[in-house]
């Protein structure tokens, strides 16, 4: 059901939108949420009975109904967040709004109905005072005009008049007494708003203590949480000084993969080489076998080989001392078989000879 009805004459004098929140009842320190998102929050003015209300509508669920009354106070607890309290209701509402001038604009507001709301209060008490003023004053003109009548007239004109003046007075009797008894209505009434604005006053003022002291644990929250972020920015540069210096020991590490890579590769045509010289070398000792053949082959002809031995057995020797010295054994082994072609061509020239010798023998 809506608070303004189709008839009402309240009519909307302000309207913003805004987070509504209402205090926790059972803490009265936690703010509960009122709506899921951003509603309409508006001023309501009743032409007929003088009042304003703040009301706010999420849907058909009405989370707003107060009506100010000047005791009331907005208080602004933050930058974009508001709050008052309402004994009618028992609780303590608060709006968050998008901006901070929007929160001023609603501050100004109700300050402003507030002040219309004690205008309107005191207009209404001075007319109750002035309306039991005018009821006493004429209970007391009353029985002196009829005294007046009683004495200057005549004895059948006191009767009437004394009937009539009866009759007004207790009229004028009754009418106090109505006045009276509104008024003392009226005066217990005051009296009960007085006790609730009061009770409502000290609730608001342990609100707001609270708040102050939630402000305050906030703050050093907050504090704490900035100190931390700070470390935790300190915590991060050196975390990307690591990165960097990892990066650079992966480049690094990168650069000596690919060395290693063409050192494996190196070495592996090393190897390939030296297999190819150790094959060389297992034809030398064939090779020695031979000449030992042909040294036994020409042992006529030493003389003339002696400075062939002598290079074997330097070549020996060389070979079984070192076989790095692989490269020139094969430069000096191929002078060798060079010379020893040509002394085999030349023992082949003598070998010739000798036969044609014996045959001419």
């Amino acid at each position: 059901i809506s608070p303004v009805p189709p008839y009402s004459r309240e009519q909307p004098i302000f309207t913003t939108r805004a987070h509504v929140f209402q205090i926790d009842p059972s803490t009265k320190k936690n703010w509960v949420p009122a709506s899921k998102q951003a509603v309409t929050v508006s001023y309501f003015y009743d032409s007929t009975r003088n009042s304003y209300r703040i009301i706010s509508v999420d849907g058909a669920k009405v989370i707003i109904n107060s009506t100010i009354t000047p005791n009331m106070t907005f208080t602004k607890t933050s930058q974009k967040f508001g709050q008052w309290a309402d004994s009618r209701a028992n609780t303590v509402f608060g709006l968050g709004f998008p901006s901070e001038q929007q929160l001023t604009k609603f501050a100004e507001k109700f300050q402003e109905v507030k002040e219309a709301a004690k205008l309107a209060r005191d207009r209404s008490q001075e007319k109750i005072e002035t309306s039991s003023n005018h009821s006493q004053e004429s209970g007391r003109e009353t029985p002196s005009s009829t005294r007046a009548s009683s004495v200057n007239g005549t004895d059948d004109e006191k009767a009437s008049h004394g009937g009539s003046a009866e009759a007004h007075l207790k009229s004028e009797n009754d009418k106090l007494k109505i006045a009276l008894a509104q008024s003392s209505s009226n005066v217990k009434k005051w009296e009960t708003e007085l006790q609730t604005l009061r009770e409502s006053n000290a609730r608001l003022t342990t609100a707001l203590q609270e708040s102050a002291a939630s402000i305050e644990h906030w703050k050093k929250q907050f504090s704490a949480c900035k100190e931390e972020n700070g470390q935790l920015r300190t915590k991060i540069e050196e975390l990307e000084e690591q990165c960097n210096e990892i990066n650079k020991e992966k480049e690094r590490n990168a650069q000596l993969s690919r060395r290693l890579q063409e050192l494996e590769t190196e070495l592996q045509d090393k190897e390939l080489e030296l297999e190819e010289l150790r094959k060389q070398g297992e034809i030398i000792p064939q090779l020695m076998s031979e000449c030992e053949s042909v040294s036994q082959q020409l042992q006529a002809a030493e003389e003339k080989n002696k400075d062939l031995e002598e290079k074997v057995r330097t070549l020996r020797t060389e070979v079984e001392e070192s076989k790095h010295r692989q490269t020139n054994l094969k430069t000096e082994l191929k002078n060798f078989l060079d010379v020893l072609d040509g002394k085999i061509d030349e023992l082949h020239d003598f070998r010739q000879g000798l036969s044609k010798l014996g045959v001419d023998n």
